[in-house]
């Protein structure tokens, strides 16, 4: 659906981006991460076509930008970082407004009824936009960007100043939009790219640093994997039967819990899978496993090791 080839940005003697390129296919969520200024919201206007590239193209559904960027535009709704409303506006009577600014060739009303029905805003039609609280003014800013359905949804930090309560609910609009539209997520906050995407890439100083599901971008990182074991027994037993499965490199109690369990710390090679043999090396000596859970790098450790050093390549 989208295709980001060689992108570059230069602002005089600033390279803002350098030489990305990345795919988006249709109907996935991609989240993209960086820390403030590493180059987010200036890939995000080029693929909007509300700026131009310095060298490297962008194609949308087989059209590149430039080239027919009228039509390749109406594929596209984005929603920027400070949604564009009009403060003394209703809600109806903007979108309305923006509806005929965009030349939406849809049914007027049953359209924007629909619109407003998606992203539940339905109750504030005929309110003014500046008497709204900010997450339902980011609402309205949704329904500009979907209006048309285009196939496209670009949203450029689109939970910033929000409430824990409305993070949620806009969290939740995404994962719904993302059933019909390729969305793209850019956002600097970790746990909003891991609970809404599907894939992540990673930005730093304008360069891309990483691109992958996030299991799997903690797997490519580390060299080791960690396994977090509770387990009720002798732990002269426990630790005996773990340091014999094929894989294992370092393992040792971390700490009792009473008189008969305590929780272990497992390291094993990448190339290995050793669950099935901790339950059954467990099940040998009769001793229940009361919990195990993975203990590899959080999504923040994973994010300060790419983006360690992080300039400002600017936005």
């Amino acid at each position: 659906m989208i295709e980001v080839k060689n992108l570059t940005k230069r602002y005089g003697d600033i390279k803002a981006l350098d030489d990305i390129s990345f795919t988006v296919d249709t109907g996935e969520v991609l989240g993209f991460l960086g820390p403030n200024g590493a180059g987010k919201s200036t890939t995000m206007n080029i693929i909007t076509g509300y700026i131009s590239s310095t060298s490297g193209t962008v194609t949308v559904d087989g059209t590149e930008i430039l080239e027919n960027p009228r039509e390749t535009k109406r594929k596209i709704g984005y929603l920027p970082e400070i949604p564009p409303l009009y403060p003394e506006m209703t809600v109806r009577k903007y979108l309305e407004f923006m509806f005929d600014l965009k030349k939406v060739k849809l049914p007027k009303k049953e359209h924007i009824e629909e619109i407003m029905r998606l992203v539940r805003i339905t109750d504030m039609a005929d309110r003014l936009i500046k008497n709204l609280s900010k997450g339902y003014r980011q609402r309205v800013g949704f329904g500009q960007a979907l209006l048309g359905n285009p196939p496209v949804l670009i949203l450029d930090e689109p939970t910033v100043g929000l409430d824990p309560k409305q993070i949620i609910e806009i969290r939740k609009l995404i994962r719904s939009l993302g059933k019909k539209h390729t969305v793209i997520f850019s956002s600097h906050v970790l746990s909003e790219i891991s609970a809404t995407c599907d894939r992540i890439i990673v930005i730093s100083e304008g360069r891309l640093v990483a691109d992958s599901k996030a299991d799997e971008l903690s797997k490519a990182l580390a060299d080791t994997q960690k396994l977090s074991l509770t387990v009720e027994g002798s732990p002269s037993d426990v630790l005996g039967e773990i340091k014999k499965i094929p894989g294992v490199k370092k393992y040792m109690k971390v700490r009792e819990l009473g008189e008969k369990s305590a929780v272990y710390s497992v390291e094993y090679g990448n190339e290995f899978d050793i669950r099935r043999e901790v339950f059954s090396a467990m099940a040998r000596i009769n001793a229940p496993i009361l919990e195990m859970k993975s203990g590899n790098e959080s999504l923040e450790d994973m994010f300060l090791k790419l983006t360690q050093g992080a300039g400002k390549a600017g936005r």
